[in-house]
């Protein structure tokens, strides 16, 4: 193994700051693709779509679990992929293991859900073996084949006006590789972080960045550490404490 370099203090710090440049490009670039993201155009979802979860036949529009927003990762778990039944397929599996913790994606009106075609009691086992507490339902239709999942995984985004429900965006490939986090789930939607600083359309709901967060169990429960946190924010921000 040929390792670089090494170098003084200085002369890492210099090289750290000249990568600094193109790291912060390519955030902002991310920011911009988010933004059109935010444009592209829907597509009405006119099939009505079964599953079955942990008590019985659901409908894709139950998977919102009331929310606005859906992300469904097709995991493959079931006859036929490797490791079954005692696992699920490595990759899905490794990508189950980074899911952050959900109740920051509700909080932003975000349901997350995976869905194989393994039966009800062996995603119950695999999911209590490897700790994961992803909603996982099971598909029983062409749901896989028409939303391009059927051969590969992959992250279809849909989101909910009422009754009706919209394709908005997909991901899959090694787009699939950086998902997991609350903000890599948040950027493929089409509302996004939904945070002031934003490139959104018109009359998309935002917020100040920061005030909405919150502890994973605390959401919802204490509105006045919420304030108060918004409070100590604003001190911070204008320069007041350090």
């Amino acid at each position: 193994m040929k390792t670089p370099p090494i170098v003084s203090p200085q002369e890492w710090e210099a090289a750290r700051e000249q990568l600094l440049v193109k790291e912060k490009a390519l955030t902002r670039a991310r920011d911009a693709l988010a933004a059109e993201r935010r444009r592209m155009p829907w597509m009405a979802v006119e099939k009505t779509y079964e599953f079955i979860g942990p008590n019985g036949k659901v409908s894709l529009l139950d998977l919102f679990e009331g929310r606005r927003q859906l992300i469904v990762y097709r995991a493959f778990h079931e006859p036929g992929v490797f490791g079954w039944p005692e696992h699920a397929c490595r990759g899905c599996s490794l990508g189950a293991d980074q899911v952050a913790h959900l109740a920051h994606l509700n909080a932003r009106d975000t349901t997350l859900a995976y869905v194989s075609r393994a039966p009800q009691p062996e995603i119950a086992r695999v999911k209590s073996r490897m700790g994961w507490a992803i909603p996982w339902y099971t598909i029983t239709d062409a749901f896989d084949a028409e939303f391009g999942v059927d051969e590969w995984h992959g992250h279809n985004v849909f989101f909910r006006d009422g009754e009706r429900v919209f394709r908005t965006y997909f991901i899959n490939g090694r787009g699939d590789e950086a998902m997991g986090s609350t903000w890599s789930y948040l950027d493929a939607t089409p509302l996004g972080r939904q945070e002031e600083w934003e490139d959104s359309p018109e009359g998309y709901p935002q917020t100040e960045p920061y005030t909405w967060w919150n502890w994973h169990d605390n959401y919802g429960v204490d509105a006045s550490s919420d304030a108060k946190w918004s409070e100590h924010l604003d001190t911070v921000i204008s320069g007041a404490v350090e």
